[in-house]
């Protein structure tokens, strides 16, 4: 445990900094849903379009000088998805940004990210192994790079709690499983902003 205590102090002091120096954070939680195009042609090898379904999602986001700074969000299928043949599915959506937010009132602003992360696909219902029925890891993930780019309005509504429509576009590199790698998240969150709004 002791070749540990070191570099946990160090990312321990690291993160308390770059909080220090930030003037506000930002987390957020939300749903959505998924738009993508569909295809004329049906694809033996491919689940369908990757669209709809209630994606929840969760962020947060750290602001520095000059309303310039980073935040992380994940989106998730709420509820497992069918393709084709009846195998159930899960995209999960990750992406790391720069993140830009000017004010447009008082109580609204702009929400600008562009970035990169990756997206998990889960296929579930495959036959149990020991390591599925002691871990619970019954499913088998495909993973795919993905390029981000978003953006929402927020309006503070109360206090520090703000209201966040919102529109994000993914571009996901080699994504076979479904008809096509471009995809719209579309939907909204509600945050609470540490520090001034």
């Amino acid at each position: 445990m002791r070749k540990f205590a070191l570099p946990t102090t160090l990312a321990s002091w690291l993160l308390l900094l770059t909080f220090a120096h930030a003037q506000q954070a930002d987390v957020t939680f939300g749903a959505g849903t998924l738009l993508s195009s569909s295809t004329t042609s049906a694809s033996v090898t491919a689940v369908g379009a990757e669209k709809g379904g209630t994606y929840l999602n969760f962020g947060g986001d750290v602001i520095f000088r000059h309303r310039i700074g980073f935040n992380v969000e994940a989106a998730w299928r709420a509820k497992q998805g069918l393709d084709v043949f009846g195998q159930p599915y899960r995209p999960i959506l990750v992406d790391f940004n720069g993140v830009f937010q000017p004010r447009i009132t008082k109580k609204a602003g702009a929400d600008l990210m562009a970035g990169i992360g990756f997206q998990s696909t889960r296929f579930y219902g495959f036959t149990p192994t020991s390591s599925c029925v002691n871990f619970g890891a019954c499913y088998t993930s495909d993973n795919h790079f993905l390029v981000h780019v978003g953006g929402g309005v927020r309006y503070y509504v109360w206090g520090h709690v703000f209201f966040r429509p919102e529109a994000h576009y993914y571009r996901i590199s080699n994504n076979f499983q479904f008809h096509s790698g471009n995809i719209v998240r579309v939907g909204a969150s509600i945050g609470y902003t540490i520090g001034p709004e």
